[in-house]
């Protein structure tokens, strides 16, 4: 079971450090955009220029701090801490809405995590006593 806490955590870093470079791309292209449409000359075009920053800033936004969580999740399963298991169960379940890797992914997430197993090998490792031995 450590080699698929390691796996769920290595999927989960490159899945939010993907999310991420997906949210800077964003961001940059529509505040390229943006800047595109202040050149022009007609009237309204800063009021367009300031609804493409707004809507790439909020993409931005929603994307990062979704994309975010799944990194530091995937960390803590790295060092096997016993608080990355929920954490890591949070964030399959918002993977699940991502298809079709990101239902993969959150389905073989929460398949991990859930077992008894990974619960007593982070508590294990983490310094706690193993569920097991109680």
């Amino acid at each position: 079971m450590e080699q698929h806490v390691k796996m769920v955590g290595i999927l989960n870093i490159v899945a939010g450090g993907l999310g991420v470079l997906l949210a800077l791309f964003i961001l940059v292209f529509f505040g390229g955009l943006a800047g595109l449409v202040t050149q022009d000359s007609d009237p309204e075009a800063p009021i367009g220029a300031a609804v493409l920053a707004m809507v790439g800033g909020i993409a931005f936004f929603v994307i990062a701090i979704i994309s975010v969580p799944s990194i530091i999740a995937g960390v803590g399963l790295l060092k096997f801490r016993e608080w990355a298991r929920v954490l890591g169960m949070v964030v399959s379940v918002l993977h699940l809405l991502n298809i079709p890797l990101g239902t993969a992914l959150g389905i073989y997430g929460i398949w991990v995590l859930s077992q008894d197993e990974s619960r007593a090998l982070l508590k294990a490792k983490s310094g706690g006593m193993p569920a097991m031995a109680r």
